[in-house]
């Protein structure tokens, strides 16, 4: 199938047709990859959210060094779906220039988009554990929940402070990822038998 017909069966309204041409637009050879991210990079300066979706979906399923910035482009979209939809694609391409944008959006209204955004930064690994640090300084409750689990799920004895502190906060959730990030580390809580 051309490049062509399968914007046309992404663009076609119909999910199933549009699924599986985001499929295969990833399966195409390597050296077409560029034509079909070209062609995505229109799709998502439609006026049409639907269409910057389908655009997001299919540049999340391509391995090509172009997409994690398409899909950085697109974490700022005006429609919180397509912006959804950017997070989850930068947890299947990890990227390190996403880490400002990712870890912004921990402080996002949309529940969701944060909560994909901590496990886009979980993806990243190691060099997203200070910019989370941050985040578990300086932002309020939800921002700071979403970054002690990511912490804790990413394991980095850096974190061992900061979800030390966390255990003396008035909130079960981060009492739990504080002890669960602990533990991962192998310095949950040491119990002393008195003498």
């Amino acid at each position: 199938m051309t490049i062509q017909k399968l914007i046309s069966e992404l663009c076609s309204g119909d999910d199933l047709r549009a699924e599986a041409a985001a499929l295969e637009m990833a399966a195409l050879p390597r050296p077409r990859h560029s034509e079909v991210l070209a062609a995505l990079q229109e799709l998502l300066a439609k006026p049409q959210s639907d269409l910057r979706w389908w655009a997001v979906r299919a540049l999340s399923e391509i391995d090509h060094p172009g997409v994690p910035g398409l899909l950085l482009q697109a974490l700022g979209d005006s429609d919180a779906a397509v912006r959804q939809c950017a997070a989850l694609g930068l947890r299947l391409r990890p990227n390190l220039q996403a880490i400002p944008a990712l870890s912004a959006a921990l402080s996002d209204q949309d529940h969701l988009l944060a909560s994909l955004a901590a496990d886009a930064l979980i993806a990243v690994g190691s060099p997203a554990v200070l910019p989370l640090l941050d985040v578990m300084q300086g932002s309020h409750q939800p921002a700071r929940l979403k970054a002690a689990r990511a912490l804790a799920t990413i394991g980095d004895t850096r974190a061992i402070p900061a979800l030390y502190a966390a255990l003396d906060e008035d909130s079960t959730l981060m009492e739990y990822w504080a002890n669960e990030g602990l533990e991962r580390m192998g310095v949950g809580m040491v119990y002393f038998v008195p003498e």
